[in-house]
């Protein structure tokens, strides 16, 4: 199955929803414009699809494999690696300082879709080397940034994520690798981390291991919990390799899907410690290693979305070719492709709607990160990282909740075949399941969006969301066109919904915990719909502009139906959604525990 990147898509949605012309006008920006933008997805479109793409398949028969404390990966994905790395893809997003690129995330994640769509398992490599760089580009010191960041940043090293042990995975408090003190300011760490994406592999001269560990005398809980650089070789002062350190891979784990992705279990000290060193302030290693989550989180949606993307384009094209029972409207006498039967037209109509507008809605928040951290005034810094925060348990909730059920209608296409394995059909749908459950649960984004960002400050970010919508509830309301006051209608429906939510969570999120955070997934679920709907309502209408104008009339003809799909059968799930959170909480609480 061939994957081609949907480069149009992704460049609408700079031009016209996340504004890139003016994300290009913020300063360190001004080379980062359409033309960039255009020219960089190309070239990313190539690898992918040229070296990246066909190896997927291959990595989900021969996973990577585990022997005496060494791990090979699919046969294909060292030499993929190297030239992802040759071609500075690694440092796309990250400071010119360090050897990076320093495009705006707006670009940036464009290419991070592209690169999951050929390979959800290879692309995990560079995700968590991303998170590993943002953490010590913000809490490491000038000399840590300087030994590992160029490093990483071209790709000659990679980067994990050490949080998880056996007894302690979401509750952190859990926590028991201890750092013991050295006389020369470093310290030795012992314990063993679970879970850790690509945490041994050969297709890197090194592996910077950041670890979360308490230091002997730390206050119980996550207070206690400091941040530390183990790398897997030590590395001298002018940045060569030095022996191996005291941090071994004691197996990986066989699991669902990912399968080329090495999921290992690392052992800390157990040859007389394994050396590391604090990452800025000891008992703020959460706070820290929170900065790679955030980081993660919003690379785990669009990985969402990218499966979602591999699966609509493998289904369409088996609907293409699949001949199977005559049209019901008689329209042909003999049997056809199933894509001429209106059930198969739905289906692919809800992946393709699902994945465009989370595609929306993933470029708006990426505009919003970079006028957030490098806009010159503070006021639009402040707004904009408001908006961003709301945006990412959306991003990653709704977004890889979305793929699961894309991938599902993937397999359900090509019926019987999907269910066997050669077709590929099944491997997205296994793929994706790890997206609702890594980097923090759907749950956990819906905690998040409840707690932090609706009840904390009374819902007035969530409010002020909604009064943007309600400008373009307005513009298509005020529209001459049919689908665009169709689309307003329910649009407007959808975002009452949300607010009739957010008075709910507001009022009960403290008094009356249980009842608010009953209600939290539909909440997430409600919220993310309303904004991927409401940014292809926005897609609408200028697609509407851009066809009375006459300019390329197929495509914005296909965003016109799509949007209007969305809001005919996917935004009119908003108003179950709502009664849920609203009125369900008693379904939810009143069983008694041991009557489960």
């Amino acid at each position: 199955m061939t994957y081609k990147a949907p480069l149009k898509d992704m460049v609408f949605n700079m031009e016209h929803l996340a504004q890139l012309e003016q994300v290009a006008q913020i300063p360190g920006f001004e080379d980062a414009g359409l033309e960039t933008a255009e020219a960089v997805l190309e070239e990313c479109a190539k690898l992918n699809e040229g070296v990246v793409a066909p190896l997927n398949f291959e990595g989900d028969k021969n996973p990577s494999s585990w022997k005496d404390g060494v791990v090979t990966t699919t046969p294909g994905f060292k030499q993929a690696f190297k030239q992802y790395a040759e071609g500075g893809w690694q440092g796309l997003q990250h400071p010119v300082d360090f050897g990076g690129q320093g495009l705006p995330k707006t670009i940036g994640a464009a290419c991070v879709e592209i690169l999951n769509s050929a390979n959800l398992s290879f692309a995990l490599c560079p995700l968590l080397t991303d998170g590993a760089i943002e953490a010590l580009l913000t809490a490491g010191s000038d000399e840590q940034k300087a030994l590992y960041l160029p490093k990483m940043i071209s790709g000659e090293w990679t980067g994990t994520m050490n949080l998880t042990e056996p007894q302690a995975g979401s509750d952190l408090s859990l926590v028991r690798t201890r750092a013991e003190p050295q006389p020369d300011g470093s310290y030795k760490l012992f314990g063993t981390k679970i879970f850790i994406t690509y945490g041994e592999h050969d297709m890197a001269d090194n592996i910077v291991h950041l670890v979360l560990a308490r230091v002997a005398g730390a206050p119980e809980g996550v207070k206690g919990i400091s941040l530390f650089i183990v790398p897997k070789f030590m590395v001298n002062a002018d940045g060569s390799l030095g022996p191996r350190n005291d941090a071994h891979c004691v197996s990986i784990e066989h699991k669902m899907g990912i399968k080329a992705s090495p999921t290992a279990v690392l052992q800390f000290g157990d040859h007389g410690g394994a050396i590391g060193y604090l990452v800025g302030e000891e008992n703020r290693g959460l706070e820290y290693m929170f900065i790679m989550m955030n980081s993660a989180r919003y690379a785990v949606g669009v990985q969402g979305i990218a499966v979602a993307e591999r699966a609509y384009q493998h289904a369409v094209q088996y609907a293409r070719d699949r001949v199977q029972s005559r049209p019901v409207d008689g329209s042909l006498n003999s049997a056809a492709p199933i894509i001429h039967h209106p059930d198969v037209k739905r289906m692919l109509m809800t992946m393709r709607a699902l994945t465009e507008g989370c595609r929306a809605m993933a470029s708006v928040a990426a505009a919003a990160y970079d006028a957030a951290h490098h806009h010159p005034d503070a006021d639009t810094r402040a707004q904009n990282q408001a908006f961003y925060e709301f945006l990412v348990p959306l991003v990653k909730g709704y977004s890889t909740e979305m793929s699961l059920e894309v991938t599902s209608l993937g397999v359900q296409v090509h019926g019987g075949m999907g269910f066997i394995e050669e077709t590929g059909a099944a491997q997205y749908y296994r793929d994706a399941k790890i997206l609702t459950i890594y980097e923090g649960t759907t749950a956990i984004q819906a905690n998040d969006l409840v707690g932090r960002k609706t009840a904390r400050d009374g819902g007035q970010v969530a409010k002020a969301l909604a009064q943007q919508i309600a400008s373009t509830v307005a513009e298509l309301q005020a529209s001459g066109s049919e689908h665009a006051r169709a689309l307003g209608q329910r649009l407007a429906a959808a975002r009452q919904a949300f607010l009739d939510a957010v008075d709910f969570i507001a009022r009960t999120g403290k008094a009356q915990p249980n009842a608010a955070y009953a209600g939290s997934v539909n909440y997430l679920m409600l919220a993310g719909n309303l904004v991927a709907g409401w940014q292809l309502a926005r897609a609408l209408l200028v697609a509407e502009r851009e066809l009375a104008a006459g300019n390329d009339v197929a495509f914005m003809q296909a965003k016109v139906t799509t949007a209007r799909f969305y809001g005919d059968h996917i935004l009119t799930r908003t108003s179950a959604l709502r009664e849920a959170i609203v009125e369900g909480e008693f379904g939810v609480n009143a069983m008694a525990l041991e009557a489960f």
